[in-house]
Formats: C-alpha cells, sequence, structure tokens
C-alpha cells in the first residue's frame, strides 16, 4: 500500500476529518489532501505527529 493509501486508510480509521488533523498538525487542510492524493509528502517532523495522532 502507498504512503497516501495509508495517510488516508489511518486518517479514516481513527475518525478524522482532514480539517480535524490539519489543526491538530496546525497545517492547511490542503497539505493533508495533497499527501492523500500522492501529490506531495508530509515532512520527517509531521510524519511522526501523524503516527502519534493515528
Amino acid at each position: 500500500m502507498a504512503l497516501a493509501e495509508q495517510l488516508k486508510s489511518c486518517r479514516e480509521s481513527s475518525g478524522l476529518s482532514q480539517t480535524a488533523v490539519a489543526e491538530k498538525l496546525q497545517i492547511s487542510r490542503q497539505s493533508i489532501s495533497k499527501w492523500e492524493n500522492g501529490r506531495g509528502y508530509p515532512d520527517i517532523e509531521n510524519l511522526i505527529l501523524l503516527s502519534d495522532l493515528y
């Protein structure tokens, strides 16, 4: 499974919206969307925050 698919799957399994994740990470919702659609990747700091969140 690609990173984009894993990010979306984990977020949905956690019952969170893109907006909720963006607010917790203090970034834009568009960044979350970009990562989940494979048009970009989170940096290492955001990956760590995502792993803690999910």
